[in-house]
């Protein structure tokens, strides 16, 4: 076992032993031919040779602890590369090469080290470089704990001053005084990681002075952490940010070593070094995040970038961007910036907080933006949509979740044809599953019955059983929320689209039929749920007498007749309610089974007027002339037209003559 501890000060300025601690080493190899006499024990130079050239075969290196050591020894050796003498070794080429794992490796080991002891209340009481002994070149061990009684033992620290000045220098303020803490633990680590800082630019004695005076003098620190940043050395923005917080007279003041460890990660070089692994499941603290995020929405984005991994930073991203004026929102977000965000947040599909966090986010930037401008185009790519999917399948049980990703695909669908990318993506079994097992939460069936209807106004489905599926569940969605209008407008407008696309099977349609005009029952003024009940009435009655019969009489003693007739006083005034009511009557009146009831319940009388009524409107006025022809040719005939009648073969009983050759019937 090397005991040396990290002895990186060797006196000279020519080289630095291999086992020192630096904030970043740097090797200068050389190769060569011969043997580089009197230089055979410097350990930080080994030889290599040339094929078949003398001596060892290692290379030639000097161990550098920054940058500037390193182009300083580079522009030393760069003469020996002219050197031409048959007595000495001739340098053939020279390379810098960069390591900074070293003191990645050391560092994070005693952080992990003093981690444990103070979740387990134990104190080291004496931190320093001659107690974190090198097992090995990657590999070291914090050693010699102190107790209480014996760090207070005043004889024995009095001699320990006497014999080494340089001993005290590491420990806090208050240790002088006998009083320790696990704040006294991360002032010791403090004065190491600033000498690790500056052990390129200060020698034994001054590092000694600079840590005595920090404990007197704290504006000391600032000049250094200047010298730190204007030389440029590795790390510097974490130093000058870090040692103020771990040097701090008030031990309350100083970081936790949790912290200590959550501001080192969020260095650069450490970000991705795989020996911290340690470290990496320990969460940044709050207040550090917050210090990062401060600033504009820029700022913001490149700190999610930069910590991509860690779930505690991008939550918290979240809940700033969540609470920004939107004129610092910068809204509207064009695409690219929101597949960016999303892209983040696909490392953290199994975090319902993020996700929660996230769609709350899509929900304003999508949603305020259309609001400020409907012409807004939203960001609807194959990539949001798949990671909106998945957050489906990752969070079955979160109806909160739920109900948002299925508002904002509703938001996303509302200005383009995504039917088949959601289709592909399983996404009409996936609505069937959600509310067939949140019946009871009638957010995420209005949720999901609104995606519904926006998606299935240009859907051509691959495969028809899944609406099959849907169209029986919403059936039972609209009956269990008969009396909610928002349900009932979603629910009529899905079951007419299903119907449309002929996924309403026979042994539903007189279900259907009751429930879209109990609906405009309930719900008369609402034009949007009159004008969809219609459509789908009329969608049902155009494939089945049996649903038309349903409409015509709807139970004993009622007739649904007499309903449109209501809903016709209500909108005599609004041409696509009645264009509507009448397409509905033109197919009632295909059968002819159905004239006897048009006619008792005054249809011709309506349509008569509507005819005076609308007089500019072409297609309303045709639908109301196929009705009243047929119910012209329904009337009683003469006796000598029935002589004639009787005479001839009996007509289909279904569809009335009149009708089965008009255009409207035959699509």
């Amino acid at each position: 076992m090397l005991s040396r501890g990290f002895d990186y000060r060797s006196g000279s300025r020519d080289y630095f032993p291999i086992s020192g601690s630096r904030t970043g080493r740097q090797t200068v190899s050389s190769r060569y031919h011969g043997k580089l006499s009197g230089f055979e024990n410097v350990q930080t130079w080994s030889l290599r040779s040339e094929p078949g050239g003398g001596g060892n075969r290692n290379g030639n290196q000097v161990e550098c602890i920054d940058e500037h050591h390193a182009n300083q020894a580079l522009e030393e050796l760069m003469p020996v590369l002219k050197l031409q003498h048959p007595n000495i070794s001739v340098y053939h080429e020279m390379f810098i090469m960069w390591n900074d794992e070293w003191m990645h490796t050391m560092l994070s080991q005693v952080l992990d080290a003093v981690e444990y002891l103070h979740q387990l209340d134990i104190i080291h009481r004496n931190i320093k470089p001659s107690n974190i002994a090198l097992i090995s070149s990657n590999y070291c061990k914090l050693q010699d704990l102190s107790s209480q009684a014996l760090m207070t033992h005043e004889a024995k620290w009095n001699v320990r001053a006497e014999e080494d000045p340089c001993q005290k220098s590491w420990m806090a303020p208050e240790c002088l005084k006998f009083s320790f803490s696990c704040k006294s633990d991360i002032w010791s680590l403090g004065c190491i990681i600033l000498d690790m800082a500056t052990c390129s630019f200060l020698n034994d004695t001054e590092a000694m002075h600079l840590r005595k005076a920090i404990r007197h003098h704290p504006g000391s620190l600032k000049p250094i952490l200047k010298n730190i940043e204007e030389k440029q050395l590795p790390g510097a923005e974490m130093f000058s940010f870090l040692l103020p917080f771990m040097l701090h007279i008030n031990p309350s003041d100083r970081l936790a070593i949790r912290d200590v460890i959550g501001i080192i990660f969020t260095s650069t070089s450490f970000r991705n070094f795989s020996d911290t692994r340690n470290i990496h499941r320990q969460a940044i603290p709050i207040f550090i995040t917050d210090v990062l995020l401060e600033g504009n929405m820029a700022n913001i984005l490149d700190v999610m970038q930069s910590f991509s991994t860690r779930p505690e930073v991008q939550l918290r991203a979240l809940d700033k961007l969540l609470t920004m004026p939107e004129e610092d929102l910068g809204l509207p977000w064009p695409e690219e910036l929101v597949e960016e965000v999303i892209s983040i947040m696909t490392q953290h599909e199994r975090i319902l907080d993020i996700m929660l966090s996230t769609c709350l986010l899509l929900l304003r930037i999508l949603g305020q933006a259309l609001a400020q401008d409907s012409e807004t185009e939203i960001p609807r790519s194959n990539y949001i949509i798949s990671f909106l999917v998945n957050i489906l399948r990752n969070h079955p049980d979160s109806e909160r979740l739920i109900t948002m990703v299925y508002n904002l695909l509703t938001i996303i669908s509302s200005q383009g044809l995504v039917s088949e990318e959601l289709e592909e993506e399983g996404l009409f079994q996936l609505a069937q599953e959600h509310l067939d097992h949140f019946m009871e939460d009638r957010d995420i069936c209005l949720a999901v019955l609104t995606l519904l209807w926006s998606l299935l106004v240009d859907v051509v489905p691959v495969n028809k059983e899944p609406l099959e599926k849907l169209s029986a569940i919403a059936t039972w969605v609209l009956t269990t929320y008969l009396e909610d209008v928002e349900i009932a407008e979603a629910g009529c407008a899905v079951l007419w689209l299903l119907s449309l696309l002929g996924c309403i099977k026979d042994s539903q349609f007189e279900q259907v039929v009751a429930l879209f005009l109990k609906s405009i029952q309930l719900f008369p003024t609402s034009v949007l749920l009159v004008n969809n009940v219609c459509r789908g009435l009329t969608s049902l009655a155009k494939v089945s007498e049996l649903a038309a019969f349903r409409v015509a009489v709807l139970e004993e003693g009622s007739s649904g007749l007499y309903l449109l007739q209501d809903i016709y006083q209500l909108y005599n005034d609004d041409p696509e309610v009645v264009e509507n009511i009448c397409m509905l009557l033109a197919h009632l009146a295909s059968y002819k089974e159905i004239l006897p009831e048009l006619e008792s319940a005054g249809i011709k009388d309506l349509l008569q007027v509507i005819v005076e009524r609308f007089t500019s409107s072409l297609e309303l006025i045709s639908y109301a002339d196929l009705v009243l022809r047929a119910l012209e040719a329904a009337a009683p005939p003469s006796p000598k037209e029935e002589e004639l009648k009787s005479d001839e073969e009996p007509e289909s009983s279904e569809v009335s003559p009149q009708l089965q050759e008009d255009p409207i019937f035959q699509t």
